[in-house]
């Protein structure tokens, strides 16, 4: 518990979530900027989803700075796999090249807009789980 509250874990707690933050937010425009735009409104629960994912992600890359935490390449790969699915979730739907080609314009605004919210829900669950994961490693 004292790791993670030591100086180093805090500062790369806070460097992970503001650059997290950012490299969700810009890109998905949830966060305004002129280099990108969305051509679906940004919802309510983008909003939502956006900081409580930047946080969880946050915390998540700040435990590689504790040397207690074991390092695996599963908990890596679930990290950066709910991270996409963060990006995904809070994207505009139809401005998502990949969902674009794979369902056509209508079929993102059809099928996968409605869905958006628990691949977002799931991301952040997913998130969560491996951030207790490797906490629960470096208690033990």
């Amino acid at each position: 518990m004292v790791a993670l509250r030591s100086r180093r874990y805090l500062l790369a707690f806070a460097g992970a979530t503001v650059l997290a933050a950012l490299a969700t937010g810009i890109p998905t425009d949830v966060l305004p900027n002129p280099w990108f735009t969305r051509m679906t409104p940004v919802r309510t629960l983008d909003v939502v989803l956006w900081p409580l994912l930047s946080l969880a992600i946050g915390a998540l890359v700040a435990t590689y700075a504790i040397p207690a935490c074991p390092r695996s390449a599963s908990g890596l790969r679930a990290g950066t796999g709910s991270g996409l699915l963060g990006v995904f979730a809070i994207g505009c739907p139809v401005c998502n090249k990949l969902v674009v080609l794979a369902l056509g314009f209508s079929g993102a605004l059809t099928y996968f807009a409605p869905i958006q919210p628990v691949i977002g829900i799931a991301s952040l669950l997913l998130t969560l789980l491996v951030l207790r994961t490797r906490v629960r490693a470096a208690l033990w």
